[in-house]
């Protein structure tokens, strides 16, 4: 009796084992299948000039942009590199430990965000000066457009030449503009 017992217990786990590789794997693939049809995520579109909106002079790629606008891309390029730099830190901090190099990302990264924020800070005031609306409101309206100006860039080396004209467009601000870009710029090392 305790065999014919053992047996069927065995048969009733090799049963059970092999219903639950067929259902997680049946849902793994169902779960690829829908990652795979997803459709790409569409880019901010882009927003015509606004008559009110201050406009850079200054030469250089963001030339006739508005401030708000070439700010907030500013904002969005150095954001990924926060995230770039954060992935790198991880990476020396727990796959293959490096404790210089963690140190160097971190301290990049915290510099890249302080910077984001200092860009999105003039974004923000650009638009509460310029079209006179609200905090929130300025935030959601630059929000796409510094979120697609970042996502735009896969390495840090890109993001980096990506950025490369923003602390002059910044400077320019600045000279034109005291009290919307009143933060200084964090020098860059």
């Amino acid at each position: 009796m305790p065999e014919v017992f053992a047996k069927g217990a065995a048969r009733t786990a090799v049963v059970a084992l092999a219903l639950f590789i067929a259902t997680t794997g049946g849902y793994a693939q169902t779960h690829y299948k829908r990652e795979q049809k997803r459709p790409p995520e569409a880019a901010a579109p882009t927003l015509p000039i606004d008559k009110r909106d201050a406009v850079v002079t200054a030469p250089g790629g963001f030339n006739g942009r508005p401030y708000w606008l070439a700010l907030a891309e500013c904002g969005g390029i150095y954001f990924k590199l926060n995230v770039l730099y954060t992935d790198a830190a991880v990476h020396a901090r727990v796959v293959k430990p490096d404790p210089k190099a963690n140190t160097e990302y971190t301290r990049k990264l915290n510099e890249a965000i302080r910077t984001a924020t200092t860009y999105f800070n003039g974004a923000e005031r650009f638009l509460m000066t310029d079209r006179g609306i609200e905090r929130a409101d300025a935030v959601l309206t630059y929000d796409g457009q510094s979120r697609a100006a970042g996502e735009r860039f896969k390495t840090i080396e890109a993001a980096l030449v990506g950025a490369r004209a923003c602390p002059a467009l910044y400077q320019a601000c600045r000279e034109v503009y005291p009290k919307q870009c009143s933060e200084p710029l964090a020098p860059t090392r």
